[in-house]
Parts: structure tokens; C-alpha cells; sequence
């Protein structure tokens, strides 16, 4: 279940600490430069807002003051990418998948091709909410979310830790079906409609494509995450799932 924040002060520092938050629940009427800025940060971080009669904040607070402002807090922590390096034969990284039912089916999807983890960065990305663990359909117990300040600097650290970096993208000159996987492997995905910002590319190694034969150019980032996960494990990842009996 998701944790209450309740009053502007708890919603607002949580909001500046970059604390993954669910939803924000405002007072409808309500006004001022506090709840401003509150509603300003939400946008800044990707947290949805909704504006709701008082009666209803009242109810969801279950007796706490809240001021004329709610939060709700993700329903998982996250882990230091220094934990999830040593060992792993599969890293995925997220480029700003800001969708959280997105966000929840890569999980979930990473999980059954045989990932250690999913890293995602600071801003621009959906956080561990109650959506995506149920998108994840229990994943999130199994699999950790490691969360990294920056994307570029997390590639290189990882090339350092002698893993090899293949980003998706629709310009690659690779086909994700045919270019061979080293292990240990990272591959990074990025935002919906925006695809791998230029700073990452420049930070991956081989840019794979999925080739296309409709009109449309580009598949939902979950969908593109399925198809070249599990030509990994068919692939690279066959010994490690021999190994771990999936």
C-alpha cells in the first residue's frame, strides 16, 4: 500500500528530495505560492496532480491534518547501483520511460528474460508507484530498481566494470536479431516518443534496431524491451537460464 503524506510541508520536501510519489491530492480552490509550488514541483518530477473536494481529502487522510494537500508515496525503495554491478550478466537502463505502466511491464518483462536489474535515472522517469508494481505483477519483489543521477556517467561506469552497451534505437545500423551479445550485457531503452537522447547514444557501444515492415516507425518501449530482452536469452542469456532453470 502506498504511504500518506499528509500536509504541505511533508508533500513539498518530498517533492524537492525527488521522493518517488504515487499522485499529489489537492483541495479544489486552494491557492497561494506553498501550494504553487507544490503543484510547480509535481510538474517538474512527473507526479500527477488531481483537485478534489475537501470531504474527499478528508477521507483519504483518515484523520490526519493535511492542509489542503495529500501525497502518497511509492510503494518500493530503491537500490545503489553499486550493488547490482558485481555479478550480473544483464543490466537494463531506461532513458526516461516516464509511463508508469510502462516503467512496470519492463520490470516485469526484465525479470523473465533473466535481468539482475532495471536502472532508471533521477528525473525523467516514473517512479516505483503502486501502478507500476501492479503493472510488474510482483516482479518488484524479485527484481531490483537501481536509480543513478546520470545516465551517460552510469554507461561509462559500467563499460569501466567491463560491460558492453547496446541501446536500441530506430537509426541503429544493427539488427537487434543479428549483432552478437557480450556478456556481461547493459541494454538501454529510451522514452516513449523520444527514444535514446543524443548524450547516451554517444556512451553505447553497438545502436540495434527492430526492423519495421508497417508505416509506423517505432514500437511501444515495453513491446521493443520484450522482443530484443528475449532474443538475449535465447542467445547470450541461454547459459544463464540453463543455469538458473527458467
Amino acid at each position: 500500500m502506498s504511504r500518506i503524506l499528509a500536509g504541505v510541508h511533508p508533500v513539498r520536501e518530498a517533492l524537492r528530495a525527488r521522493h518517488a510519489l504515487d499522485k499529489i491530492l489537492v483541495v479544489k480552490g486552494s491557492a497561494g505560492p506553498r501550494i504553487q509550488e507544490i503543484i510547480d514541483l509535481a510538474r517538474d518530477g512527473g507526479v500527477p496532480v488531481r483537485f478534489e473536494t475537501r470531504d474527499s481529502l478528508d477521507r483519504a487522510a483518515k484523520g490526519a491534518t493535511h492542509q489542503g494537500v495529500l501525497g502518497f508515496a511509492a510503494a518500493r525503495a530503491y537500490v545503489d547501483i553499486d550493488k547490482v554491478i558485481a555479478g550480473s550478466r544483464l543490466l537494463v537502463v531506461l532513458d526516461g520511460v516516464e509511463d508508469p505502466h510502462n516503467l512496470g511491464a519492463i520490470v516485469r518483462t526484465s525479470h523473465a528474460a533473466g535481468a539482475d536489474a532495471v536502472v532508471v535515472p533521477e528525473r525523467r522517469a516514473a517512479p516505483l508507484t503502486e501502478t507500476v508494481d501492479r503493472a510488474a505483477a510482483g516482479a518488484l519483489e524479485y527484481l531490483p530498481v537501481a536509480r543513478v543521477v546520470n545516465i551517460a556517467q552510469t554507461l561509462e561506469k559500467l563499460k569501466e566494470h567491463g560491460f558492453w552497451i547496446y541501446g536500441l534505437d530506430e537509426r541503429g545500423r544493427e539488427q537487434y536479431d543479428e549483432v552478437p551479445y557480450h556478456l556481461p550485457t547493459v541494454i538501454v531503452l529510451g522514452g516513449e516518443g523520444k527514444g535514446l537522447h543524443q548524450n547516451v547514444q554517444k556512451h553505447c557501444d553497438v545502436l540495434v534496431r527492430i526492423p519495421m515492415a508497417g508505416a509506423v516507425s517505432s514500437l511501444n518501449v515495453s513491446v521493443a524491451a520484450g522482443i530484443v530482452l528475449f532474443e538475449w536469452r535465447k542467445r547470450a542469456g541461454k547459459s544463464v537460464s540453463d543455469k538458473l532453470g527458467r
